[in-house]
């Protein structure tokens, strides 16, 4: 026991701990997992899941948790972890959304424990059962109530840490002169620093405290990259463009996965913005620089290097050794990850991808 109660503190500051914690509560209650959540009616849980049930939790925090209005229910009480059965009649559970997702999770009992935070969201640990096990026992609970006090502190903790984590981030990034901004999963900002902030016209508020680009373009690209990192689709990061206006220079917009963080509730974020000054009137964009800003592949940098400095896509071609339609199909690539559509356009675009005045290898902490 009080092994236990030394990692339930250590996983308040060591995430990656709390799937082996949550295993240890799913042993201790004859559970199949256990979830540590922190939820709000507005935005999907942050979470983290011991390794049987983090589908059905990747899964439920996709869409179903709209429909879960257990936390009502299960109010925060001083008794610690509640069952299922005690909250709820046998025509309520028939007729609740909930159970319904965790029968076709595979799953069926559920026991829990509900704490509010100060800033309207809820931090909630949970032990399930598969239905063929039936519900906990009463044992199983008191077992768990145990660590009830050790789980309330250490989960109010981690998800503290997590707010301060992204704003931390942020900071940092300010401090060597990049706009930046964390974001959840479904584009929800989390923290923004002051650069990013000072963007209006560039980063636009959207209702829910999510983002948009003022350039309609660049948006749908960016709109695109946030989908693709928060369903988990591509590691790729990705490096948008934009045109230089009145009010700004030319940046490049960088949409990276927090792939470490992308599920637990220590980071609250899976998604990190960085936007990059880049200086104007190279007459010719380095390969390497553009494969940096525009995640072009080797063979499409030296392609639009060559157009960018001026050559014909024949031309092009010729000098690079490859045919006029393979030199196509490396511009219709350049086109989308660009967000141009003519050829005059993206040279246009290149000719002000010169070298980088604030380009930054931005890593996620």
């Amino acid at each position: 026991m009080e092994d236990l109660v030394d990692r339930i503190y250590e996983a308040a500051f060591v995430p990656d701990l709390w799937p082996v914690v949550l295993d240890d509560m799913s042993t201790i209650s004859n559970s199949f997992g256990g979830a540590l959540l922190v939820a709000s009616e507005a935005h999907p849980p942050r979470f983290a899941a011991s390794a049987s049930i983090r589908d059905a939790l990747i899964e439920f925090s996709s869409g179903a948790w709209r429909n879960n209005h257990r936390p009502l229910r299960w109010k925060p009480s001083l008794d610690g972890f509640l069952r299922d059965v005690d909250l709820f009649s046998p025509d309520d559970l028939e007729t609740d959304p909930m159970r319904h997702e965790l029968i076709r999770y595979g799953l069926g009992w559920q026991a829990g424990m509900v704490m509010p935070m100060t800033n309207g969201e809820v931090v909630i640990y949970s032990v399930e059962r598969r239905l063929q096990d039936g519900p906990h026992e009463v044992d199983s609970i008191a077992a768990l109530n145990a660590f009830r006090p050790h789980l309330a502190r250490s989960g109010l903790i981690a998800a503290r840490l997590g707010l301060e984590r992204a704003l931390a981030t942020v900071s940092v990034l300010q401090n060597v002169g990049l706009p930046a901004a964390v974001m959840s999963a479904n584009g929800r900002v989390i923290a923004a620093n002051q650069l990013l902030d000072a963007m209006p016209s560039t980063f636009l508020s959207r209702a829910f405290d999510r983002l948009a680009i003022g350039d309609s373009r660049a948006d749908v690209l960016f709109q695109e990259a946030v989908r693709i990192i928060a369903g988990d689709l591509t590691p790729v990061v990705r490096s948008i463009p934009l045109r230089a206006t009145t009010e700004r220079p030319a940046i490049v917009l960088h949409v990276l996965p927090l792939r470490r963080s992308a599920q637990d509730i220590f980071a609250g974020g899976n998604i990190l913005v960085v936007a990059a000054t880049v200086r104007t009137g190279s007459p010719e964009p380095s390969p390497q620089i553009l494969s940096v800003l525009f995640d072009l592949s080797p063979a499409e940098a030296k392609l639009a290097s060559a157009l960018g400095s001026g050559c014909s896509l024949k031309t092009a071609a010729l000098n690079l050794n490859i045919t006029v339609k393979t030199a196509r199909t490396y511009l219709e690539r350049v086109f989308y990850k660009t967000g141009t559509q003519r050829q005059s356009e993206l040279v246009a675009l290149l000719r002000g991808a010169g070298p980088a005045a604030s380009i930054a290898a931005a890593t996620p902490v």
